[in-house]
């Protein structure tokens, strides 16, 4: 096994859980921390025992480095991305893998130009609540799935983000911030998607925040901050989802369920990794929770990184790959193009439905 020295650009908020747990997968070699903020990265370098503190050129320059973590904002992913393959590096991104589908093309094109490889957030799916609810749908448990809901219903962020301008400007929004864990974990259950059908809307066009860094500033409503649609998938089963930034009063609405020709199965929330997982069949009165299988409960973000590493040393395929992300980014602009040409929207894209973990291997190892 052969161990890849990682760099990381980009030290905020998301930045501590994905150093914790670099630390704790033996592929995995964090050796330096990048930031526009120098102050920040040092602070989240001395807090995880980070070696290096380097400016973005210098992180991308070192020759030692094998692989990127592009914790940056949305706007400039693709750009970091392109800059880090351009380098020479493999490269692992927070979701979404770019704002717009030209630029998740660019990076995926540059990538296999160069021979490296792409992945890119959410790995939230490796999680044992989705790992069990996968295994539950090959098993056959509720039959053929025909139908799946998913629902992300909230107020926004302004009440709790310290900075939450961003998630109310282009590339932001209920769908680009949340619609990646749920289209994720949809893939992972259903397979790839062929069309999508949405409508989307804004309940109004200025926000106030009310977290204490900005208490009172007022935001600018740039995108939708609700998109509901259908989804066809390519084996034939249909989905509905909605993800929303306008549900001020709370839902108790599932955020995954899938419909099959025996039953029903609830599928956990696809931003945790832990369950539970319940399913009930046709005459059953009661719903049946199934044991989760071993493995990952808690926030193992940075798992898809040492997925990805693996794959390097390997030459398989790793599950949270570029081409997913692609796929996923390109259903989320559906939603809003078939809203905005009336019509539906047939997915120019596919990827491979990511394969399942192998059971029984040790916590933080990924192959045998």
């Amino acid at each position: 096994m052969k161990t890849m020295k990682v760099g990381i650009i980009g030290c905020g908020k998301i930045s501590g859980i994905y150093m914790e747990n670099c630390h704790r997968f033996e592929v995995l070699d964090l050796v330096a921390v990048a930031d526009l903020d120098r102050n920040r990265a040092e602070e989240q370098a001395a807090a995880y025992n980070v070696p290096n503190v380097y400016t973005v050129d210098e992180i991308l320059a070192d020759p030692e480095i094998d692989l990127i973590i592009n914790l940056t904002i949305p706007a400039v992913h693709a750009d970091v991305c392109l800059r880090a393959l351009e380098a020479g590096k493999h490269v692992y991104v927070e979701k979404p893998l770019a704002v717009t589908r030209e630029e998740g093309q660019a990076v995926l094109e540059t990538a296999k130009r160069k021979g490296l490889l792409v992945g890119c957030a959410p790995e939230t799916f490796f999680g044992s609540g989705i790992q069990t609810a996968l295994k539950v749908v090959e098993d056959g448990v509720i039959g053929k799935p025909v139908a799946a809901t998913a629902f992300m219903m909230s107020r926004g962020h302004e009440h709790w983000h310290p900075d939450p301008e961003f998630y109310y400007a282009a590339g932001g929004g209920p769908m680009f911030d949340m619609g990646p864990y749920y289209l994720t974990a949809l893939v992972q259950l259903l397979g790839p998607i062929k069309a999508i059908a949405g409508m989307t809307g804004k309940a109004m066009e200025q926000r106030t925040i009310t977290s204490e860094k900005k208490r009172g500033q007022s935001i600018p409503v740039e995108i939708p901050t609700h998109v509901a649609g259908l989804l066809q998938f390519e084996q034939g089963a249909i989905g509905t989802l909605i993800t929303s930034f306008d549900v001020f009063g709370g839902s108790v609405l599932p955020p995954i369920e899938v419909y099959g020709t025996h039953g029903t199965l609830q599928v956990p929330d696809p931003n945790t990794f832990g369950g539970p997982v319940r399913y009930r069949l046709l005459g059953d009165e009661e719903w049946t929770e199934v044991p989760l299988l071993p493995g990952y409960q808690e926030n193992t973000r940075g798992i898809g990184v040492a997925d990805m590493a693996y794959a390097v040393g390997s030459g398989r395929a790793h599950r949270a790959s570029g081409e997913l992300a692609y796929h996923v980014l390109e259903a989320m602009w559906a939603f809003h193009d078939s809203s905005d040409e009336q019509t539906f929207y047939k997915m120019d894209s596919t990827c491979q439905r990511p394969a399942a973990l192998p059971e029984n291997l040790p916590l933080y190892t990924l192959d045998q």
